[in-house]
Formats: structure tokens, C-alpha cells, sequence
């Protein structure tokens, strides 16, 4: 392992050789095929049981399902996310397709994403200009912070910004530039118009259909969705290291699996281009670089969930 950039701190920044880079940062549509075609196969396959339990039995029945379902839905956040950096797929195509369905299927515009992750990624934990703190939930009570950890409030606070954007014509967010702002507009007037012949379908034959496979599971899923992403830089550095500002969670497999291995997400900030198949090898080459590190995300969530409670207290 080269080091080719060392802090005053001795803190190495950036342990791979150029060859390193180019050999991990090789994407493949083999891979992304395999996990977008993964993922949406248990979205299918559970969606498939609710309706079969729900419709013999009762939705009672169906509820441990739903929960289930919630987080598969909800973690297609990870596809729009991959597919934002044009990483999951080697074909830029299939990253917009892929990127474009998964945004629609849990409320998110696909364009207005990449924009808004783009900057996170330029600003990471600067207050002033990191979209993810600009809009992030700042709670003042113990009532806000347990609301906040649901997802609730931020969901809802993406929707009503998708629904302004659509139904005002005007975009005035910073990170989004101003030749970006007629694509915005365009893309949240088709994402409603969507959901709202979808609704029409679902009343001309009296169908639950979504409601009990989509839209119920969707907002289950925040509650295992919120966490997470807190897990992600909160009590973390205010600085331009990768390797101070973000955590990196060590978790099972399965969690790392239907997170497309965002678990590793020092990893991923201090080199963006790598694919998230590559994110395992490239931990084991900077693992001990790493500053914060979560033991799972029970033990990582109780972690930010004190961190918020110090703030709330010094406030």
C-alpha cells in the first residue's frame, strides 16, 4: 500500500496507488444486473405474499410481511443512490432506468437527487452548504427527535417539496443550479402525474392493491431507513476528511446486501467512483484508516440517538 497523501496528524488519506484505483473502480452491468434483479425480486416475491395473506385472512395478517416489505422498498434508496454516481451499471442506461424507477417507488425525483447528492458530497458536514444538514431535521424536544427517527417528517418534507416544484414551476433550493431548474420542474410534474393516475386506477377498480404491497410498506420502512442514514456522518467530524466526517458501519451480510454495501461508507466518500460490489476489497485496504466505526446499527443508532439528545441539552 502507497501512501500518496499524508495529514499533519499522520492521518493517511489516500492509500491507493493509481493502478489500485482504475482496477476497483471497474464497473460492471453483470453486477448491477444481479443486485437491481435481486432487489426487486423480493419486492415482488413479498409483495406477492401480502396480497395472498391479505386477501385470505385480513391485512392483520399480512402486517409482519409489511414490515418486511417496508425495508426492501424503503432501501431502494441504496439503488437511487448507486445509480446517482452512474456506478451501479457500466452502461449509463441502465443506471438511469434503474435510478429513475427506484426514485419513483419510494417518492424521491431521480435528477433532483443527483443534484442534491452531488453537493452533499462537495460539502460533507459543512452546515452552511451540505444539503443533508440544510434540510435535515433539527429536533428541540425529545418528541422531535423520536419523530425525526421515524423518517416521517422527511418524507413528507420531499414530497411537499416535489409537489411545489410541480405545481409552482419554481425551484429555488440552492443545489440546484439555475439550468438544472426547468428539469426539476419537468421531472416533479411527471412523477405526480404518475402517482395520480396510479390513485385513479386504484379507485376505478376499487383495488388496495398499492396501498397494502407499496405504499404502507414505504412508510414502515422509514423507521429502519431514518436510523441508518443517521448512522452515516451524525457525530462525526466537521472536516474535509472522509476518513473523520463519515462512519463506516460493520454489520451482517444481509443488511450490507440490501444496502448495496453503503455500510461502508468512509469507503464510499473518500472514493466515490468505486462501485458499491468493490466497497468489501477496498475496506480491507483502508480499514485501519477508519475513525468512526459502528458495531451494527442498534449499538451505532443508540450512538447518534445521544449524540442528538447532548445537542438538544446544550441548545
Amino acid at each position: 500500500m502507497t501512501d500518496t497523501a499524508v495529514s499533519e496528524s499522520g492521518h493517511r488519506l489516500k492509500p491507493l496507488t493509481p493502478a489500485m484505483l482504475r482496477e476497483l473502480s471497474a464497473r460492471s452491468d453483470v453486477r448491477g444486473a444481479a443486485q437491481s434483479l435481486g432487489h426487486y425480486g423480493v419486492i415482488v416475491l413479498v409483495g406477492t405474499l401480502i396480497w395472498k395473506v391479505s386477501s385470505t385472512w385480513g391485512v392483520l395478517w399480512a402486517l409482519p410481511l409489511m414490515a418486511v416489505q417496508g425495508y426492501v422498498v424503503a432501501f431502494l434508496f441504496m439503488a437511487v443512490h448507486e445509480t446517482a454516481h452512474k456506478t451501479a451499471f457500466r452502461s449509463r442506461s441502465l443506471n438511469l432506468v434503474v435510478g429513475y424507477l427506484s426514485g419513483f417507488l419510494i417518492g424521491l425525483p431521480y435528477e433532483y437527487y443527483c443534484l442534491f447528492h452531488w453537493d452533499h458530497h462537495r460539502y460533507t458536514q459543512d452546515p452552511d452548504k451540505d444539503p443533508e444538514l440544510i434540510v435535515g431535521v433539527k429536533p428541540i424536544s425529545d418528541t422531535q427527535l423520536a419523530l425525526a427517527y421515524s423518517g416521517l417528517l422527511q418524507v413528507a418534507g420531499r414530497l411537499r417539496l416535489m409537489l411545489g416544484h410541480a405545481a409552482t414551476g419554481r425551484v429555488t433550493v440552492p443545489w440546484i443550479p439555475e439550468n438544472k431548474r426547468a428539469v426539476i420542474v419537468r421531472e416533479a410534474r411527471i412523477y405526480v402525474a404518475v402517482y395520480v393516475l396510479l390513485l385513479a386506477l386504484s379507485l376505478w377498480f376499487s383495488s388496495a392493491l398499492l396501498l397494502w404491497v407499496w405504499l404502507v410498506p414505504l412508510v414502515i420502512g422509514q423507521l429502519f431507513l431514518r436510523p441508518y442514514l443517521y448512522a452515516e456522518h451524525t457525530g462525526c467530524e466537521r472536516t474535509r476528511s472522509a476518513f473523520q466526517n463519515t462512519r463506516t458501519t460493520y454489520t451482517a451480510a444481509v443488511v450490507k446486501w440490501f444496502a448495496w454495501n453503503m455500510p461502508y461508507h468512509v469507503e464510499h466518500h473518500a472514493y466515490p467512483s468505486i462501485p458499491f460490489h468493490a466497497l468489501p476489497k477496498l475496506n480491507e485496504i483502508v480499514d485501519g484508516e477508519i475513525v468512526y466505526r459502528g458495531r451494527g446499527y442498534i449499538h451505532t443508532t443508540r450512538e447518534t440517538w445521544a449524540w442528538f439528545r447532548r445537542n438538544l441539552r446544550s441548545r
